[in-house]
C-alpha cells in the first residue's frame, strides 16, 4: 500500500514537472516531448540507453497514423539503435495502455525503421525534418551494414502496461528486441541505481561450472567459472552495452568493433580460445550455487544484478563473429571471475576499483581515475557553499546544483524540504534548471576551448557531437586534470549560462533556427572562443547570470551561418556523420562567415578587470558546516521529541540516536551551539528520518507559528526591565546566586544582549512573575 502511495506520488510530480516546464520552455515545446526527455535521462543515468536525442516525427495518410518516433539514439561504434515512442496522458490519474494500443504504438516505431534503412526513404523526407539525419545515416553509412546488430524498440508512457509485450522479431534482417517503459519501471529508477540483469541459468538448462569459493569477507566473494561462448553471446544480444557497469563505462570507453585478435582465433582456434584470451571480471550482487548431477561438482544457477567490468571487447568480439561470420562458437569457453560485492553502500567504489585494477591496459589510468573522482567532490562542495549573484533586477540569489551521483539532487531535495515551505525554498535556492550533472558540465566546458595533446587535438566541439559518454571520456582524460577552485567553478558556470542560452535562443520546432540544435550550438560557441581568442569575460557573465543582447544577437547570426555551412558542405549530405569528425571542425574553424564581432568588445576581459579571489579550503569548509548547522536547527524541538520517540517505539534508531536526538532537541530549544558530533549525527538521523517516515515533519510549521504567537505576546526584554527585575530580587531573594549575578551583569552592560541572553533572561522573568514581580 505504502508503494501504490509513493508510485502515485511520483506520478503527480511528473505531472507537476511536465507543466513546469512547458510554462519555461521555448515555444514549440509539447507535454509529450517534454516527458519523453524526463522519462530518457532516467534511463540514460542508469545506462539503459545513451546520448539520446528528442525528436518527433509522424505520418499520416488516409490510412491513419503510418509511423512515429519520439526519440532516438545511435551508438558511436553503430552496433545498437534505440527507438522510442512516446503515449503521454495528461490525465491526474494513472491510467492502463490496452494490449492494442501498446502494439499499434511499438509497430508504428519498427514500420518507420524498416522504412528508413532502406535508401529511397530518405529522399520522401523534408531535409528540416528532425529525424532526416537519422534516416540519412541509416541509409547511407557503410558502417550501419557493418555493425548494426541490436535495435531496441522501446514504448515508453506515463501510463501502466499491465500486459506482456513481444519480446523480440526480425525487422528488414536485423534483431528488434521491444520493451515496455511503464510508470511502474520509471518509478523503480527514480529509486534505485538501475534495475538490475538478472539472469536465470537453472531454469534455461545452462551449465555454467564453477570452483565454489568458501572464503568470504564483508565487503566480497569470488567464484571462478567457465561460461559457454554461446551463452556469453545470446546474453550480450538481449542485454547489450547494459552490461557494462554505467559508472564505468564513463571512464572505459566501450566499444563493440571486432577485435581482430580474438576473431582470428574463433574463426580458426577455437581450442586454443581460453590459452589466448584472459576471460572476462564481472560482478554481482547475489548469486547462487548449485549441485551438478552425478557429482560433475558446482554450477551457477542464477546470478543477480550481472555487470561485465573487464572483458567487454571479448563479450562483444565474440558476438560480431558469430552474428556476422556465422561462425560456429560451441567450443568457445570463456573464464569469469565472478566478484559479488557484500559491501552495498561502498558498492560503487568496490566497483570502481575493481574495474580500475582489471583494466590497467586501459590508457586511462588508475590515477586519472582518483584525481577525477577528487575533482568532483571539490565541485560538488563549490555547488552547495557558493551562491549565484541575483540576476539584474531580481532579489534573490540561487546555486548552480552539481550532481556528482544520480539522484543528488532529489535526496538534497528531501532533506531540506521537509515542509512545504521549505520544499519551495530549496526550489527558489536551487531551481531545476540550474541543476547539471557530471556529462553536462563536460559539454559546456569543452564546447568552449580547444585543447591540444602535442600535436593532437583532443577537446573540441566534434567530440562534443559525438556524445555524452565520448566527450566526457574526453573531458577527464584531457580537459579536468588540475584542481578547480572557485574562479574555476564560476567560469564554468559561465559556460553553461552560454550553452544554455545558446539553445534557447536555437529555439524547438517548428519556431527554432533548424533541426541540428545539437551539432550548431557546441560548434557556435567553439568558433566564437577562438575568434575572440578566448577572451569572452566569463565573469561578467557570472555576475550577470546571463548573456548580453549584443551577445545573444550575435550567437543566432553565428547560429544560422554556420547551420548553413554544415548543410551544404557535408559530403553526401550526411552533417551528422560529418559533425562528428575533426575536418568539419578544420573547415569551421578556418571559415570567417562574414560576421563582424566588433560589438562584442563590451563582453570582453581588459587588463583592468577587477582581481577575483579564491576561496580557501577552511572557508568552503565551514560554509559546509554552518549550511548543516542551519539544516538542523530548523527542525523544532518539538520534532526532534516526535524523531526521539518513533526512533525509540519503532526500533528504527538505536538508543545512543534517539537520545542522540533528545540532545539536539534541547541543546535548540536553548539556543546552545551544536558540537560536530551532533550535528554529524543530526544529518544522519534527519537523512533517516525523511527516508522512512516523511510525514513527522508535517505539523513542524505549526510548531513554529505557535512559537511564534507567544513570542509576540511576551514581553520584551530590555535594560530597563532587567535592571527592575534586578532591583526586585535585591529585596525578595528569589534567585539563585548565579541567577542574580547573570541578571545583573547584563543590567550593568557586562553581558551582551545577545539571542541566547535575552532567552535566558526571559526564563528569569518568568520566575520573578512566578513569585510577584510585576513591571
Amino acid at each position: 500500500m505504502l508503494e501504490n502511495r509513493e508510485l502515485i506520488k511520483f506520478y503527480t510530480e511528473i505531472q507537476e514537472d511536465v507543466k513546469t516546464s512547458l510554462l519555461s520552455a521555448e515555444e514549440g515545446a509539447t507535454p509529450e516531448q517534454i516527458f519523453t526527455d524526463y522519462a530518457l535521462s532516467l534511463l540514460s543515468d542508469v545506462g539503459e540507453t545513451e546520448n539520446y536525442r528528442v525528436c518527433y516525427d509522424e505520418k499520416i495518410s488516409k490510412r491513419g497514423v503510418e509511423h512515429k518516433i519520439n526519440a532516438y539514439a545511435l551508438y558511436e561504434n553503430y552496433e545498437t539503435l534505440d527507438l522510442f515512442v512516446t503515449i503521454y496522458r495528461p490525465d491526474e490519474s494513472i491510467q492502463s495502455v490496452s494490449k492494442a494500443e501498446a502494439e499499434k504504438a511499438i509497430d508504428r516505431l519498427a514500420k518507420f525503421f524498416r522504412n528508413a534503412i532502406y535508401k529511397d526513404y530518405v529522399n520522401k523526407l523534408e531535409e528540416s525534418s528532425e529525424i532526416f539525419d537519422l534516416a540519412q545515416t541509416l541509409a547511407n553509412v557503410p558502417e550501419i551494414r557493418e555493425f548494426l546488430t541490436r535495435v531496441n524498440v522501446f514504448l515508453v508512457t506515463n501510463g501502466e502496461v499491465k500486459t506482456d509485450l513481444k519480446l523480440s522479431d526480425k525487422v528488414a534482417g536485423y534483431p528488434v528486441f521491444y520493451r515496455a517503459i511503464d510508470i511502474n519501471y520509471l518509478f523503480n529508477l527514480s529509486e534505485k541505481s538501475r534495475i538490475p540483469i538478472e539472469i536465470d541459468f537453472k531454469s534455461n538448462n545452462v551449465t555454467v561450472p564453477c570452483i565454489d569459493n568458501r572464503i568470504e569477507n564483508k565487503d566480497y566473494q569470488s567464484h571462478l567459472a567457465i561460461m559457454p561462448g554461446s551463452v556469453l553471446a545470446d546474453i550480450y544480444e538481449q542485454y547489450g552495452p547494459r552490461l557494462l557497469e554505467q559508472n564505468v563505462r564513463s571512464f572505459l570507453q566501450f566499444t563493440g568493433k571486432i577485435n581482430k585478435g580474438i576473431r582470428k582465433t574463433i574463426l580458426n582456434e577455437q581450442h586454443m580460445f581460453m590459452a589466448f584470451n584472459n576471460g572476462i571480471a564481472a560482478t554481482a550482487e547475489e548469486v547462487e550455487i548449485i549441485t551438478l548431477p552425478n557429482n560433475q561438482g558446482k554450477a551457477i544457477g542464477y546470478v543477480k544484478d550481472f555487470q561485465i567490468v573487464n572483458g567487454g571487447q571479448t563479450t562483444a568480439s565474440i558476438y560480431h563473429t558469430w552474428k556476422k561470420d556465422k561462425a560456429d562458437i560451441s567450443q568457445i569457453f570463456v573464464p569469469v571471475k565472478l566478484t559479488i560485492v557484500n559491501n552495498r553502500q561502498n558498492f560503487g567504489e568496490i566497483v570502481g576499483r575493481i574495474a580500475e585494477y582489471a583494466n590497467t591496459q586501459n590508457r586511462v589510468s588508475a590515477s586519472d581515475l582518483s584525481s577525477n573522482r577528487e575533482n568532483h567532490v571539490i565541485l560538488e562542495k563549490f555547488s552547495r557553499t557558493i551562491w549565484a549573484p541575483p540576476q539584474t533586477g531580481g532579489s534573490h540569489q540561487t546555486r548552480w546544483f552539481f550532481e556528482r551521483s544520480r539522484g543528488q539532487y532529489k535526496n538534497e531535495k528531501i532533506r531540506f524540504g521537509i515542509t512545504p515551505s521549505r520544499r519551495k525554498q530549496f526550489d527558489k535556492q536551487n531551481p531545476r534548471s540550474q541543476m547539471f550533472t557530471k556529462e553536462l558540465l563536460a559539454k559546456y566546458v569543452n564546447s568552449y576551448r580547444e585543447v591540444y595533446n602535442g600535436k593532437k587535438l583532443v577537446i573540441g566541439p566534434h567530440f562534443v557531437v559525438r556524445g555524452s559518454q565520448k566527450n566526457y571520456a574526453q573531458f577527464l582524460s584531457y580537459n579536468f586534470d588540475s584542481k578547480p577552485d572557485n574562479i574555476w567553478f564560476e567560469d564554468a558556470i559561465a559556460l553553461a549560462i552560454l550553452f544554455k542560452t545558446a539553445e534557447k535562443i536555437y529555439g524547438v520546432r517548428p519556431n527554432s533556427i533548424g533541426d541540428m540544435r545539437y551539432i550548431t550550438v557546441p560548434y557556435s560557441i567553439a568558433w566564437l572562443g577562438i575568434q575572440l581568442e578566448y577572451s569572452l569575460d566569463l565573469y561578467k557573465i557570472w555576475k550577470n547570470q546571463k548573456l548580453s543582447s549584443h551577445l545573444k544577437d550575435k550567437l543566432y547570426e553565428l547560429m544560422v551561418s554556420i547551420e548553413k555551412y554544415i548543410k551544404e558542405n557535408a559530403p553526401g549530405s550526411l552533417y551528422g556523420e560529418w559533425a562528428k569528425k575533426e575536418d568539419c571542425w578544420n573547415a569551421i574553424k578556418e571559415h570567417e562567415f562574414g560576421i563582424n564581432l566588433d560589438s562584442l568588445n563590451e563582453v570582453r576581459t581588459n587588463k583592468s578587470s577587477v582581481s577575483r579571489s579564491k576561496v580557501t579550503e577552511d572557508e568552503t569548509v565551514q560554509a559546509l558546516v554552518n549550511a548543516s548547522i542551519e539544516r538542523i536547527k530548523s527542525v523544532h524541538p518539538k520534532t526532534w521529541k516526535k524523531i526521539e520517540d518513533w526512533g525509540r517505539e519503532s526500533g528504527k534508531l538505536s538508543l545512543y540516536q534517539y537520545d542522540m536526538a533528545n540532545t539536539i532537541g534541547n541543546r535548540i530549544r536553548n539556543s546552545r551551539n551544536l558540537s560536530d558530533i551532533e550535528r554529524h549525527q543530526g544529518e544522519l538521523i534527519l537523512g533517516l528520518v525523511s527516508d522512512q517516515v516523511p510525514e513527522i515533519f508535517f505539523d513542524m510549521e505549526q510548531f513554529f507559528s505557535e512559537e511564534e504567537n507567544e513570542q509576540n505576546n511576551e514581553r520584551e526584554i530590555t535594560i530597563d526591565l532587567v535592571e527592575k527585575i534586578v532591583q526586585w530580587d535585591k529585596k525578595n531573594k528569589r534567585f539563585k546566586p548565579f541567577e542574580y549575578r547573570f541578571m545583573a551583569d547584563l543590567a550593568a552592560g557586562k553581558k551582551e544582549f545577545t539571542k541566547r541572553n535575552k532567552f535566558i533572561a526571559r526564563l528569569n522573568l518568568k520566575k520573578a512573575e512566578k513569585y510577584g514581580f510585576v513591571n
